[in-house]
């Protein structure tokens, strides 16, 4: 049976009629609305060999037809909620390439033009942009700023690490009370030169004269005039020993004229291959306080 310039009134059930409560009933029917029980396939036939989906869309690829390259397009909001009847709600799967200058030519099997919000988690690779920042920030040691050197000018490069110095530095602080020893964090051990360490004290109330008589990779030991006691805030700095030192001057128009191309992210190291210990840029140490 063939049918042509079929004209449906009101509405459209295909099936038993039992199941379109949301659709109304009687006067109350949507108007141009239909109701399809069983699957729905639009579009090229040869796509699917068996029934995937209630609604199934495939894109007519034959030149003669005419068809657009999408085979559903969505003007207007729309919502996806899930049943649990299959891993993910949305899977997704394709793409072409649109982007090859933040992918270098690697498709994107969606593409999201404005801003993302997600509550739950996120798992996945990165690429792109995104790969470019994660490189920049796993691949470099600790946090520097790089510019052209403020006195010697064009040519000369001045980098300085966090803390904003000369160095690769880490520092702890805080108040002693009633008491000499101002005790470092456990892992100084392996982490600072000893020989680096300097301490600063700031007497809390009255002048006690207090210095500091030794110290070592475990503690910092303080004397104060007789008959007072301790009471002052303090800092200790120290330069990391898990890095090589900083080359704070070098010759350079930008910062990725550094010498040591481990420090550089655009060097072409592999983040697993880089040695922030390398021995072919053992520079001077910074701070030496012995």
């Amino acid at each position: 049976m063939h049918f042509s310039d079929v004209e449906v009134g009101k509405q459209l059930i295909v099936g038993n009629g039992t199941y379109y409560d949301a659709l109304g009933l009687g006067g109350k029917a949507i108007r141009g609305s239909a109701y399809i029980e069983g699957p729905l396939l639009a579009g090229d036939a040869k796509s699917f060999g068996k029934v995937v989906a209630t609604t199934m869309i495939a894109r007519d690829k034959n030149e003669e037809s005419n068809n657009p390259n999408r085979s559903l397009h969505v003007k207007g909001n729309t919502r996806l909620q899930g049943d649990g009847a299959t891993t993910s709600s949305l899977y997704v799967t394709g793409g072409s390439t649109h982007a090859a200058k933040f992918s270098g030519g690697a498709p994107d099997a969606v593409y999201i033009e404005g801003d993302l919000y997600v509550s739950g988690s996120i798992d996945g690779g990165n690429k792109g942009r995104l790969a470019g920042r994660f490189g920049t920030s796993d691949a470099l040691p600790p946090k520097s700023f790089d510019i052209e050197h403020p006195t010697k000018g064009k040519g000369w490069r001045l980098r300085y690490v966090c803390l904003e110095g000369p160095e690769a530095a880490v520092y702890v602080r805080g108040r002693i009370k009633n008491e000499n020893v101002i005790k470092l964090p456990d892992y100084w051990r392996e982490l600072v030169h000893t020989d680096s360490i300097s301490v600063q004290l700031q007497p809390i109330g009255a002048h006690q004269d207090i210095i500091v008589k030794r110290w070592d990779e475990e503690k910092i030991y303080l004397q104060a005039k007789a008959g007072f006691p301790i009471n002052c805030f303090y800092h200790v700095y120290g330069e990391r020993n898990d890095v090589n030192p900083v080359l704070v001057e070098y010759q350079g128009n930008s910062r990725y004229d550094y010498p040591d191309p481990n420090w550089n992210e655009e060097s072409g190291i592999p983040v697993e291959e880089r040695n922030y210990t390398d021995p072919n840029y053992l520079y001077p140490r910074n701070t030496i306080t012995t």
